[in-house]
């Protein structure tokens, strides 16, 4: 091993917790909108939350999937700069603050707080688009085509699992568009687990044999795709997504960026190489992790942190102590503020 490959490893480790930290700190800001009907108010509390931790992160960061363009979103917006060192190698910063924000407001299950990272230019700087998504566990890898009628990429993923079809479970988007997918499903005999929101959990919950989960099928945000394989490339599955393109106007915006509509995208080609940190933390209960809990003084987060380059999964079970007055650094001030 290099001796900047050693560099690098140990710099991962260091920030690994520090990932944990931000979706923590935006996690305990929108956790407490839960249930109280604005949406606004739980994205703005996760936003600030999240961007105000990763200023105290020891990264050279540049969002690449973010809240959109600069002149609408005032943080974490695309191209935005974030982390406390210039000096180190840049790193691309993919953040959902709020994988839910209706899920949070409405008090119902499965929203988390997500960020991943990687060296410049491995994670894919898809914008505002559709995607059509199919994601399986390490046990199914490679197995799934995207362009395969759904009746075929059932039977192979369910052989490759050892179950019959009728036992496999089937995360779907609960959509209007997904009506003729859920019929198939259905007349394959197969389950359906529907979701109101939160596909990266869903695609994530796909490797976790103990969310009961085997495959995620249907269209979806092109950015939540992106976060999703960073997940799935932790924990040695795959995700294949194709452009959603119901009109010639998405067609003609994914060409203007030089998007083929027609191309199939690997878990590869939306996050590639090693240097992929993935975390993330409850904010409402979930299959994956639990939300966020208030005692007196107190509350506790789970979470969990993935990296790529050693397959390293750890579940983060965290209590803040919300009394806590003596400040000794801008990182204790950041997390009091919650």
């Amino acid at each position: 091993m290099e001796e900047g490959d050693v560099a690098l490893e140990d710099r991962e480790r260091e920030i690994m917790l520090d990932f944990v930290r931000v979706t923590e700190t935006a996690a305990l800001r929108a956790a407490r909108f839960m249930g109280r009907g604005d949406k606004e108010a739980v994205d703005q509390a996760a936003v600030d939350g999240m961007r105000g931790m990763l200023d105290l992160v020891n990264i050279n960061g540049t969002v690449i999937i973010g809240e959109g363009e600069k002149d609408k979103a005032p943080m974490l917006y695309i191209g935005e700069q974030v982390g406390s060192s210039v000096e180190n190698q840049t790193v691309d910063i993919a953040v959902d603050p709020v994988e839910g924000t209706r899920l949070v407001a409405c008090g119902l299950p499965n929203a988390i707080s997500a960020i991943a990272a990687a060296d410049s230019g491995c994670l894919l700087p898809v914008p505002g688009f559709y995607m059509d998504k199919i994601a399986v566990g390490p046990t199914a890898r490679g197995y799934i085509d995207i362009e395969a009628p759904v009746r075929e990429n059932l039977r192979v993923v369910a052989a490759a699992l050892g179950k019959n079809v009728r036992d496999l479970t089937v995360v779907v988007l609960d959509r209007p568009r997904h009506q003729p997918l859920m019929d198939e499903i259905r007349s394959c005999g197969a389950r359906i687990k529907l979701i109101l929101d939160g596909d990266v959990a869903g695609a994530i919950a796909t490797a976790l044999p103990e969310t009961g989960v085997d495959i995620l099928m249907g269209t979806g945000g092109a950015p939540e795709a992106v976060l999703a394989a960073a997940a799935l490339k932790c924990l040695g599955g795959e995700l294949q997504a194709k452009l959603y393109a119901p009109s010639e106007e998405v067609i003609g915006q994914a060409k203007e960026i030089g998007m083929d509509p027609d191309a199939v995208f690997e878990i590869e080609d939306l996050a590639k190489g090693e240097s992929i940190i993935f975390a993330a933390t409850g904010i409402t209960d979930g299959e994956l992790l639990k939300g966020v809990r208030y005692g007196a003084g107190w509350a506790k987060t789970h979470s969990l942190v993935m990296r790529e380059r050693t397959k390293t999964v750890r579940f983060v079970e965290t209590i803040h102590n919300l009394k806590f007055k003596t400040v000794r650094s801008r990182r204790e001030m950041a997390e009091l503020e919650v």
